[in-house]
C-alpha cells in the first residue's frame, strides 16, 4: 500500500500543473462547499488549512475531518483523480471502505464532472500539511464501516444532479449550488433513526444541536419558516448584507463567510431556489435575528 502511494505521489508531482483557470474555479467550489471550516480546526492558523482534525459532535459519536491536503502520507497527495471522483460520488475510500455521511458525499454526489475535476485541480495546488488523522471516537454498532454498504442501498442517489426541463437556469443554478454543493440540507433538516437526512422535511430545520445552536427552517413557510423573506433578504445574509447578516450566529458565521465570496448571481440563484420550496412546517424558526441559523 505504501508503494502504490508512493507511485501515485510521483505521478502526481511529474504530470503536468494544473490550468490556473481550473484551480482558480475549483478555489471558488472549496468556498461554496465550506470544505475549510471543516477541514480545518478552528484558531489552528493558515499554515493547517485543509489538514483535517476539527471534531465534529454527532448522536452517534464524534468523527474527526480528514486531512484533504497534497500530503502523500497523511492527506490525499497518494489519490488518483479516480480516487477523489469515486470518495464524492460513491463514498468510498482508494482502499475501499465506506465513508460515513458526516462526510456530504449524498450531496457532493451532485457535482459535475467538471466541477469535481476544478475542485480537485484545487486541491492539488494547496501546500501539502503533514498532519496525521485522528481516528473517529464511534461506539459500537456505529464503529462498523460494513453497515454503510446497506445505508447506501437506502440514501445514496447516485449523481450528478441533471437540470430539471422547462426551469430557468438562474433556478437550476441555485438547485445545484442549495442541493450539490453547499450541502444546506445536510444540516438544515433533521435525520432519521439512520442518520439519513429526512427527505420529508427537506430544509425545514431541526432541534437536534449542531455546535450548540438549533438549525432554522429555510423553506418558505410563513409561520416557521422564511415565507415573508424576499428574494433579496436571502441574497443580502448569504452576502454578509443588512440587519439580518449582523446577527447570523454559530457555524452559520462560517457560511455567511464563504457565501459572501461567491457572486451576485449565484447568491441570487440560491435564494430564488429557497423561495421556490414547498413550505414545510418547521420546530425551529429563523427569526428576524437568524441567531441560530447555521450550515
Amino acid at each position: 500500500m505504501v508503494g502504490t502511494l508512493s507511485a501515485h505521489a510521483q505521478a502526481r508531482q511529474s504530470a503536468p500543473p494544473p490550468d490556473p483557470a481550473a484551480v482558480q474555479r475549483g478555489a471558488y467550489l472549496l468556498t461554496a462547499a465550506n470544505c475549510a471550516s471543516c477541514h480545518t480546526i478552528p484558531g489552528s492558523g493558515s499554515a493547517h488549512q485543509l489538514a483535517g482534525g476539527r471534531a465534529l459532535p454527532t448522536p452517534f459519536g464524534v468523527f474527526f475531518s480528514p486531512n484533504i491536503t497534497p500530503d502523500p502520507i497523511h492527506g490525499i497527495g497518494g489519490w488518483t483523480f479516480g480516487d477523489f471522483k469515486r470518495a464524492l460520488r460513491r463514498g468510498v475510500s482508494p482502499s475501499n471502505t465506506h465513508y460515513y455521511p458526516v462526510f456530504p458525499y449524498t450531496s457532493y454526489t451532485g457535482m459535475s464532472d467538471s466541477d469535481i475535476e476544478d475542485l480537485w485541480a484545487y486541491l492539488g495546488s494547496v501546500p501539502p500539511v503533514s498532519q496525521p488523522n485522528r481516528p473517529h471516537e464511534l461506539g459500537f454498532p456505529y464503529s462498523l464501516r460494513l453497515a454503510m454498504a446497506p445505508w447506501k442501498v437506502l440514501f445514496l442517489d447516485q449523481g450528478p444532479l441533471k437540470p430539471e426541463p422547462g426551469r430557468p437556469p438562474e433556478w437550476n443554478r441555485g438547485r445545484y449550488l442549495v442541493n450539490a454543493v453547499a450541502h444546506c440540507a445536510d444540516c438544515h433538516a433533521p435525520r432519521n433513526l439512520l442518520g439519513a437526512v429526512d427527505r420529508g422535511r427537506t430544509m425545514s430545520g431541526t432541534r437536534e444541536r449542531l455546535e450548540g445552536y438549533e438549525v432554522p427552517n429555510i423553506t418558505p413557510d410563513i409561520q416557521t419558516g422564511i415565507g415573508r423573506w424576499s428574494v433579496g433578504d436571502i441574497t443580502g445574509l448569504l452576502a454578509g448584507r443588512g440587519m439580518r447578516a449582523m446577527h447570523v450566529g454559530g457555524p452559520m458565521r462560517e457560511v455567511v463567510r464563504n457565501t459572501s465570496r461567491l457572486s451576485e448571481a449565484d447568491r441570487t440563484a440560491m435564494a430564488v431556489y429557497l423561495k421556490s420550496l414547498p413550505p414545510r412546517f418547521g420546530e425551529v424558526e429563523p427569526g428576524g435575528m437568524m441567531g441560530g441559523m447555521c450550515h
